[in-house]
């Protein structure tokens, strides 16, 4: 054994404890810690020949990368939707790759058992019926790409083909319709061989990202009958407005078309009695999107996909080889997403879950949903800044008469705060999104400091 390793292997429990106290640390200033950082000029070093052991390693990162890495997991990263780590989050991340279980088959192991759990734990906590299966995966992408695939051979069981074995073109032309689509969504279509030209977008309702059931309708009647893929919405990125999911699904009583719902992070309106109604409907999915490492704070990367056609999904995914044997009526996950190996990444779930039930998961989002609207309610305050949409959930979109851009910069350089740049109908803005466990009141009023500074 080269003796390096062995030196480690001898020191493991002084090198686990080492790391610990490192990442203790980390922690604890996380709250303090700049927000964000430059993107660095750093040059890539040149391949070690000579390692230097895993303590040196752990110096080396230490001196050499850690200081430019932001502070994404804490309180005040506003940016796209991030979540942090949950204390009991990180410790399951932890024991995954302490026990490094290849979750994709369930030979040997109990780790696609504690997936399933994790999954229905999942599915009970959205408020989903027992007919959804489902399978974790990275990310929104790819949960939406998942969902497409198995929405793409449903076309294919309306038009009499099999699109896993004859290919995407026996489909014919593809019709996707959708309102206020995530980019996910376009790249998936690409991916899918569906094209991302296959997409109509359908008038949304005035003043709002949510689609116009009437105009879906008539866009389906034109369709004459062919089988189309509608993609609804759950939460947008800019407003966080949702689409009537109940009356959309209504409309399969009239038009054939598989409902794929992304509610990557607006599934989580479900735990909160006053939200939740945002969500009703969801049910009525064929496939459904959620993101995990946004709102239950776990560790990237973490999603979850959810269907009622497991039979489709496996006709799609099912990976032949005979030392893999047959699916059968408890497939292993090698046959249900595009992965073969794959992490358990059920485990920061099931601990998060575990430790904190949904009670604890609804404190979160109640809490990240009022400091959305105290955030705003701040900002409306602010001469020159204007809101560009009610705060319905967890994101406050707004705009201000300055260099967009600018601002972006020079709120994430003082070090306090993170936020993303968008484009609302037309409007340069910034959208302050909120996910993060720690997050408080406090933190919102440090925003609005830093706000104020860099926006008047």
């Amino acid at each position: 054994m080269d003796p390096l390793l062995a030196g480690d292997l001898a020191a493991f429990p002084e090198l686990l404890q080492s790391t610990r106290d490192y990442a203790t640390r980390l922690l604890l200033d996380i709250d303090e810690r700049a927000v964000a950082r430059g993107s660095g000029t750093l040059s890539p070093a040149p391949l070690p020949f000579d390692g230097a052991g895993a303590a040196g390693a752990l110096a080396l990162f230490g001196e050499r990368w850690a200081p430019g890495f932001s502070g994404s997991a804490g309180p005040r990263y506003l940016g796209f939707v991030t979540g942090g780590v949950t204390p009991a989050a990180l410790a399951g991340d932890w024991l995954t790759g302490t026990l490094d279980q290849n979750g994709s088959n369930r030979s040997g192991s109990s780790a696609a058992d504690l997936e399933d759990e994790t999954v229905g734990w999942l599915r009970d906590m959205f408020h989903l019926g027992q007919d959804f299966t489902g399978t974790f995966v990275s990310g929104a992408t790819m949960s939406n790409t998942v969902g497409l695939a198995i929405g793409r051979e449903w076309l294919g069981e309306q038009l009499g083909v099999e699109v896993a074995r004859q290919g995407v073109g026996a489909l014919g032309p593809v019709t996707v319709l959708s309102g206020t689509p995530h980019s996910s969504v376009v790249k998936a279509l690409a991916m899918l061989g569906i094209g991302r030209d296959s997409l109509r977008l359908v008038p949304t309702l005035e003043g709002r990202e949510a689609v116009d059931v009437a105009a879906l309708s008539s866009l389906l009647d034109e369709l004459g009958g062919r089988p189309a893929i509608v993609v609804a919405n759950a939460g947008t990125v800019n407003t966080v407005d949702f689409d009537d999911l109940r009356a959309i699904a209504a409309l399969r009583s009239r038009y054939p078309f598989w409902l794929h719902v992304d509610a990557a992070f607006g599934a989580f309106a479900a735990l909160s009695p006053s939200h939740s109604h945002l969500v009703d409907g969801l049910e009525l999915a064929d496939s459904v999107c959620v993101d995990l490492h946004k709102w239950l704070n776990v560790p990237y990367d973490s999603a979850v996909q959810f269907t009622r056609r497991r039979d489709l999904q496996v006709r799609v995914f099912q990976n032949a080889a005979a030392y893999l044997g047959d699916p059968g009526p408890n497939p292993d996950h090698v046959h249900l997403t595009p992965e073969n190996s794959r992490r358990l990444r059920a485990l920061a779930a099931w601990f998060t879950l575990a430790a904190y039930g949904v009670g604890g998961h609804r404190e979160i989002v109640e809490r990240d949903i009022a400091a959305a609207h105290l955030l705003g309610e701040r900002l409306a305050a602010v001469p020159g800044v204007k809101l560009l949409s009610p705060v319905r959930l967890n994101v406050v979109c707004f705009t201000f008469a300055g260099d967009v851009g600018r601002a972006v910069e020079a709120v994430a350089e003082s070090g306090e705060a993170f936020l993303t740049p968008t484009v609302y109908r037309g409007v340069p803005a910034l959208r302050a999104a909120f996910s993060n466990w720690r997050t408080t009141s406090e933190d919102v009023e440090r925003v609005v400091e830093v706000l104020r500074k860099h926006l008047v």
